[in-house]
């Protein structure tokens, strides 16, 4: 649905995006990562029409996006600035939603109400607070009924219920209307329950971009523990860290993991244990491959 080829931005000399590459299947929950600085937020903004690209193409269903309106209609986009009219409620934003529109839903609208029972739909939206703001942003994004919802940092500033029951009324629209999602979130652990898909930016370039279990089955952690110190490693083992206490050593190997555990077998280990990497744990050691500058884990 989403397909970003060689996109170049530059402001003031200073290129935010380097030929970025990036490509959404429709139905997907894509998550963004990567640190500050790496150019999430200025590729979103392309994404969504806001910034005109130096170079490149970014397309929407084959077509272009900047200055398109057929294509503007069929997305929504949560920024994390949100921006509201000065004196504007939750009822005059959703008329004005209405207009931009053509399928915003106000049954629905009307339905997610008791969902934000904290809200006053007739008061000023920029007396609320920011956590507030952000449950308005996302209930009148959700009534446009979008075909592809972008996010930055969506549930930042909400507390720990209601972004459970953000993420349940996306899960909902993905599954009943085949939604795409892109979000941008530093909150990897929360990622890692909702996206099937993950792009890791750095330095305005998508350094990689796979599906959840790919990348899960592409870097491993392994526990060894041998007699005596560690043995060298076969010079094709790959390993992105290796901390130890005592005769117990925690690999971080690139490649497959049970091909790794295979080698290591081969040097008859009193113990090994293979374990699963969470997203923030692929992340840091990802980009510490690319000069991130990342400290050691105690894991």
């Amino acid at each position: 649905m989403v397909e970003v080829r060689n996109l170049v931005k530059e402001f003031d000399g200073f290129r935010a995006l380097d030929e970025t590459n990036m490509s959404v299947k429709k139905g997907a929950i894509y998550g963004l990562v990567g640190p500050n600085g790496a150019g999430k937020s200025t590729l979103l903004r392309h994404l969504t029409g806001i910034y005109r690209q130096n170079n490149g193409t970014v397309k929407i269903d084959g077509e272009e996006v900047y200055e398109n309106p057929v294509i503007k209609e069929k997305f929504a986009f949560i920024p994390d600035d949100i921006f509201y009219f000065m004196q504007a409620d939750t009822m005059e934003m959703k008329r004005f939603y209405q207009g931009m529109y053509p399928k915003f839903d106000e049954k629905m609208f009307m339905r997610l109400m008791e969902f934000f029972p904290t809200i006053d739909p007739k008061k000023n939206i920029r007396s609320l607070s920011k956590g507030m703001q952000k449950q308005v942003a996302f209930w009148l994004a959700v009534c446009t009924r979008p075909e592809l919802l972008i996010l930055d940092e969506p549930v930042d500033g909400l507390d720990p219920v209601m972004r459970r029951q953000i993420w349940s009324i996306i899960m909902a629209d993905v599954s009943e209307h085949d939604t795409t999602v892109i979000v941008s979130s530093h909150n990897l652990r929360e990622l890692e329950d909702v996206c099937d898909h993950v792009g890791i930016m750095h330095k305005g370039k998508i350094i990689i971009e796979r599906s959840l279990s790919d990348l899960q089955g592409s870097v491993c952690k392994i526990q060894v523990a041998f007699q005596a110190e560690m043995p060298k490693l076969p010079e094709n083992f790959e390993v992105l860290h290796m901390s130890n206490t005592g005769r117990v050593y925690t690999l971080i190997v690139k490649g497959n993991p049970a091909e790794a555990k295979i080698q290591l077998e081969k040097m008859h280990p009193m113990l090994i244990d293979l374990l699963p990497l969470t997203l923030e744990e692929i992340f840091i050691y990802e980009l510490g491959g690319v000069d991130y500058e990342v400290k050691d884990i105690l894991f």
